[in-house]
């Protein structure tokens, strides 16, 4: 019987990663899988150890981001879905069967996100789907939250491509990754695009897998990240938002705006904010807008509701993890 997925992993210096990440694949109680590993001109013997343990792999000269990377492995693969993982990640038994049931209950599902647990904090969520918000605010839905929740299957407004299932041939239709992201909210995009298109992004509970989080570059925060993400997330609203829409959520988006460089400010990298969304105006004009067609009106009214929703479960969740820090004091 032919394969129904082949998981593409980015890999960039992940080494340390790969003996426990293929593991969990080799553990899986579905086998007829396919694996394509895209390495991204990695240089701590990551080549050499997948040359010499056989797996399927594209090597790549130099470092072309996370969206460059998964479009060569989607675009090689010849599998109805793709799954993409993160290599810091250690997918429980039936993570590959789960996510195939999940996306093949509708031909209108684009991508599945799966129940991500933190690998060194296995009591707490990591990701429980991408959610987006007025302020312009990507956040990943359960963080931090006791594990013990987020069972039930929803839709969610974009997967985590850390660890998710796609619809190869809807690519063709909304577009690929965007490469000039290189890295960072590329996966919210995408699932953005998909919304206006009609398509639903949900959430598998039943696909579990640890995830050690930050893996390739090395630490929640820092300037690297900070600087690409101020730049990613201007990208982000101008691509995907009509003039109208983005006229009427622009004083939402400079108060998040404004909130977020203080944030950063306190935590020592508002040069860094600074940069990136200064590069973000420059280059403004680089960007490829989702063209606008009548009839996704009702996308985008629907999109602008879950915005609205999204901001009040930001603030709710933010609000739950304040409370468990201030009791535990």
């Amino acid at each position: 019987m032919a394969g129904k997925v082949t998981v593409v992993i980015p890999n960039y210096n992940g080494l340390k990663f790969m003996e426990p990440c293929f593991a969990a694949l080799e553990a899986q109680s579905e086998k007829n899988f396919d694996v394509l590993v895209v390495d991204n001109g990695s240089t701590d013997g990551s080549v050499e150890w997948l040359k010499e343990s056989g797996i399927p792999s594209v090597f790549l000269p130099e470092n072309i981001g996370f969206p460059g990377a998964v479009n060569i492995g989607i675009k090689k693969a010849e599998t109805p879905y793709v799954i993409l993982l993160n290599n810091d990640t250690e997918p429980k038994p039936d993570y590959i069967r789960e996510m195939i049931r999940m996306i093949e209950r509708s031909p209108k599902i684009f991508s599945v996100s799966s129940r991500i647990i933190q690998l060194h904090h296995k009591e707490l969520m990591d990701d429980a789907g991408d959610m987006y918000s007025l302020l312009g605010w990507a956040f990943q839905r359960g963080v931090g939250q006791p594990v013990a929740g987020y069972k039930k299957p929803c839709r969610v407004f974009a997967a985590c491509a850390a660890a998710a299932i796609y619809r190869r041939e809807v690519f063709e239709e909304i577009g690929y990754f965007d490469e000039s992201h290189f890295a960072y909210l590329e996966d919210v995009d995408v699932g953005y695009r998909a919304r206006i298109y009609g398509y639903d992004n949900v959430y598998c509970p039943a696909a579990e897998l640890y995830h050690v989080g930050s893996g390739t570059s090395g630490s929640k925060y820092n300037s690297f990240k900070v600087k690409l993400a101020a730049r990613n997330n201007l990208y982000l609203n101008y691509k995907n938002m009509p003039l109208l829409q983005l006229l009427f959520n622009l004083p939402f988006l400079l108060i998040g705006t404004g909130i977020k460089y203080l944030f950063f400010k306190k935590m020592g990298f508002a040069a860094d904010y600074a940069e990136g969304f200064s590069e973000g105006i420059k280059t403004l004009g680089k960007c490829k807008k989702v063209p606008f067609r009548p009839e996704h009106i009702g996308n985008y009214l629907q999109i602008e509701w879950e915005l609205f929703t999204g901001t009040l479960l930001y603030v709710w969740e933010f609000l739950k993890r304040r409370l468990k820090k201030l009791t535990a004091i």
